[in-house]
């Protein structure tokens, strides 16, 4: 019954979609367990590239069983439209949605801009896909839920409620016209109702099932650690519990059923929307890197922060999500530079600190203390798939030594190395998924 969980490490777009898409090739069940169209995921597949942000990484792979869990907020225009995308392409995947996973509503869109503009300073730079204003509903027990969504009675009587309540907000504390009638909403959702009826199911009876059935079940977090409502560096988050404990209530799997946590890491740090960044580079490092790499946000096309790895934040998330294993991506695009360097801890003032500060002020103080090592060449497209046809040994040696390094640092062993984009750019040194003996 191998159950594996796979994490951000960091602030979100480590390579989670490149991962994932890796293991589900050997999952009986691929489960999504929280965020929504705010969590973009790239997948390339036999030389095409798909930009996901609600459906399971799983989608791609005939037979697979894909489910969009409780823990999820669902904007129906923007599934459809990655389910159309799908249809298009000749896939039509096996995906289940959960009824108790919460709606965005066109409210919630309104509101996200609305109340990160009068934050000022705290904002957190959100993708303004009503993901929080969402959560906060689900939170107030005030949400639409997908099983009244498919119920027009039900979704009349929520939404004649909701749109009241709702327009006095917008337009009484935020002074902002809201041109939709309750009528419009009703009529556009309950078509986008009749669309996804089908597809919605009883998730926990689909997932109990396999778990006694002993199948191979992947759970995908969204965004990164350092991004959790909770352990993440408030308020420069998510809404969500993007952690591996996340993963139990955003799915409905029991801790006790989690065999492996795999944490995803960028070999260098990167983050869209504000908040600190000890490590971030400013200068044409920093550039560099963003080029070669692509570093521009898949929802919003943001152009990412750009960082030396910070060994702070890789411990913490090893702490906060039991960590078993690790899979290590970008090395080919860290690669061609002199030097590299690793934060390995901060000082604030004179004083050294050692683990990761709870308040955003403090971690602001805070200053990155480095170690120097060798780079490596830059080998080509041609070159890095030798390497992971090779296997891990037949690493340029500094790369190695990198790695390695982090691993030892971090007390977590190397799973996986990505090296890069496509499915066979990927060294395995652990298979979560392989029986054992």
């Amino acid at each position: 019954m191998p159950v594996t969980v796979v994490v951000g490490t960091q602030w979100g777009d480590e390579g989670k979609g490149k991962i994932v898409d890796f293991y589900a090739s050997r999952a009986d069940v691929v489960i999504r367990y929280c965020g929504g169209a705010n969590a973009g995921h790239t997948i390339v597949s036999k030389g095409r590239k798909f930009k996901f942000h609600h459906v399971p990484s799983g989608v791609l792979y005939p037979g697979k069983i894909n489910l969009m869990g409780n823990g999820m907020v669902i904007d129906p225009k923007k599934l459809l439209e990655e389910i159309d995308q799908l249809h298009a392409a000749g896939i039509h995947p096996n995906i289940a949605i959960s009824p108790r996973a919460h709606v965005v509503l066109p409210y919630h869109f309104v509101l996200d801009g609305a109340e990160e503009e009068k934050k000022g300073s705290l904002a957190a730079g959100t993708t303004k896909r009503g993901i929080g204003p969402c959560y906060a509903d689900k939170a107030a027990r005030f949400g639409v839920r997908m099983s009244e969504l498919i119920d027009p009675s039900a979704f009349r009587s929520k939404l004649h409620t909701m749109h009241q309540i709702k327009m006095r907000i917008i337009e009484g504390v935020y002074g902002m016209r809201f041109s939709l009638s309750e009528d419009e909403i009703y009529s556009e959702y309950t078509d986008y109702a009749r669309r996804l009826s089908g597809y919605v199911k009883d998730t926990s009876e689909i997932i109990s099932s396999a778990l006694s059935s002993k199948k191979k079940i992947l759970l995908e977090g969204a965004q990164g650690t350092m991004l959790d409502i909770d352990h993440g560096m408030y308020p420069f988050g998510t809404s969500s519990n993007t952690t591996a404990g996340g993963a139990c209530t955003g799915s409905g799997i029991g801790p006790t059923a989690i065999d492996e946590v795999v944490g995803v890491v960028k070999v260098y740090t990167s983050r869209v929307g504000t908040g600190p960044v000890p490590t971030e580079l400013f200068d044409s490092i920093g550039n560099s890197i963003r080029d070669k790499g692509g570093e521009y946000g898949t929802t919003t096309g943001r152009p990412r922060r750009i960082g030396w790895l910070d060994l702070m934040t890789l411990r913490y998330a090893a702490q906060v999500n039991g960590l078993t294993g690790l899979a290590f991506t970008r090395v080919d695009t860290l690669s061609g530079l002199d030097k590299l360097k690793v934060c390995t801890h901060y000082v604030c003032g004179a004083k050294k600190v050692s683990s990761t500060p709870a308040s955003h002020t403090e971690l602001q103080k805070c200053r990155p203390v480095y170690k120097e090592f060798a780079g490596w060449k830059d080998l080509g497209d041609e070159g890095w798939l030798s390497c992971a046809k090779k296997g891990y040994k037949s690493l340029p040696a500094p790369a190695r030594a990198y790695l390695e390094y982090i691993s030892k640092e971090v007390g977590v062993p190397i799973y996986l190395v990505s090296l890069g984009p496509g499915r066979e750019d990927t060294i395995v040194l652990k298979d979560v998924f392989r029986k054992k003996s």
